[in-house]
């Protein structure tokens, strides 16, 4: 693996609009695929001392996420349920791979050298004996073990399989490792907000042309095949979640493929990408009115934009996650207005889509710089037809840094 030199504060030209910096148009050079080894070494380093605190000796780790952030191993295999994947993180050393043996090729490229395989499809016993054996070899007969329990989090393996484990370590003890996760996972490198960045750019520069794609007539499914394809010809590896809705005067609902529905004139047309560069997420939506704007459309945008600026402002390390939802909310809720019905109005992101914290009301995670957000108000402007906007930022010492290039104040029209 390379081991170039990652800076501690990288920079990106750009233009400011409202004191905020924003990523720019146009060509920019791909980030380094792959991360160098010292990246996973300060990973290492970083959940060993909270490991520490939490008093857990090792932690087991099952997830694609979570995997690929000790590791650098990426793959799509993941999406085949068929084989588990473990990782023993403990909280002094190296960490081991217990791995179906398919994968170990791929695997000894990156930084893990302790790999250890059995030969899968196994159901009668997939991995569980030599992940005990494991377990007793670098933990000895006696240990507490984090395993990530909590809210977004998930066991990738059979239940079955996890109680049989338990039954072959009996000196041992499991614990929720949520937090080490959560903490580590919140706050993004350089090398991490670089790989956001330039897919952010290439999502900004996809959404620009959608007015010369998109054509009054043409049908919602084929607007998206084509944002789709653009969206790899500029250089995205995957297009892993493109939703959104084309209908008169707004939507509601935002998470359904596109239908055969002709683009119509008065609808208000909405895709939102999660797409991919190395395996990190962009996650940002556009609108646009099929012909001329309606007026109480054009009201909705505005303040979801002013709603936006509003969370802008306020964005600073110290503040806190509901302090982002209640400044959006405020702006909806005064322009007359109830929020969506999405639960949050933004949250987390990196390798996935979708990761902590959440802006609601609730959430007072505080933020810190480093930490990749999305923003996302929606409102109802009555029943069946509302508005949603998001836009994606790294927060900074000084406050935000869009990623994200910002979308236009009022309403651009599609004719």
């Amino acid at each position: 693996m390379s081991e170039k030199t990652i800076p501690d504060h990288a920079v990106w030209p750009g233009t400011v609009h409202n004191g905020i910096l924003s990523v720019p148009s146009g060509s920019h050079p791909a980030p380094q695929r792959g991360f160098d080894v010292a990246e996973f070494a300060n990973r290492l380093a970083r959940a060993q001392q909270l490991m520490a605190e939490s008093g857990m000796d090792a932690m087991l780790i099952t997830t694609e996420a979570e995997f690929r952030y000790f590791t650098g191993f990426l793959t799509q295999f993941w999406q085949s349920p068929t084989r588990p994947w473990f990782l023993l993180v403990p909280a002094s050393g190296q960490p081991t791979a217990v791995i179906p043996g398919i994968g170990y090729p791929p695997l000894a490229q990156t930084w893990i050298e302790d790999i250890r395989t059995w030969t899968s499809p196994q159901p009668q016993d997939e991995g569980v004996s030599l992940l005990a054996e494991t377990m007793h070899e670098i933990l000895g007969d006696r240990a507490r073990v984090g395993v990530p329990m909590g809210p977004e989090t998930t066991l990738r393996m059979p239940l079955a399989d996890y109680d049989r484990l338990r039954a072959m370590v009996p000196g041992f003890s499991f614990h929720d490792a949520t937090e080490v996760v959560k903490t580590l996972r919140m706050v993004k490198s350089e090398a991490e907000i670089e790989k956001i960045a330039h897919i952010c750019r290439i999502a900004s520069d996809v959404y620009d042309l959608v007015p010369s794609i998109a054509t009054p007539g043409q049908p919602l499914v084929e607007t998206f095949r084509a944002v789709k394809i653009e969206l790899l010809k500029h250089g995205a590896d995957d297009v892993s979640y493109l939703v959104g809705a084309s209908a008169p005067g707004g939507y509601d609902n935002v998470i359904s493929p596109p239908g055969n529905r002709p683009l119509t004139e008065g609808d208000v047309l909405m895709i939102d990408t999660g797409t991919v560069y190395d395996g990190y997420f962009c996650d940002f939506d556009r609108n646009w009115a099929i012909g001329k704007a309606d007026p109480a459309a054009k009201h909705g945008y505005a303040t979801l934009f002013e709603a936006t600026n509003a969370a802008l402002e306020i964005a600073r390390p110290g503040a806190t996650a509901g302090d982002l939802f209640r400044a959006m909310q405020k702006v909806i809720v005064d322009n007359g207005y109830a929020c969506g019905n999405v639960g949050r109005l933004g949250h987390g992101l990196g390798m996935q889509l979708t990761e902590w914290p959440s802006h609601t009301n609730a959430d007072e995670t505080i933020l810190v710089p480093g930490m990749v957000l999305t923003l996302e108000p929606s409102l109802d402007m009555k029943p069946g037809q509302g508005m949603v906007h998001e836009e994606n930022f790294v927060l900074r010492n000084n406050g935000p840094q869009l990623l994200s290039r910002r979308a236009p104040e009022q309403l651009p029209e599609v004719h």
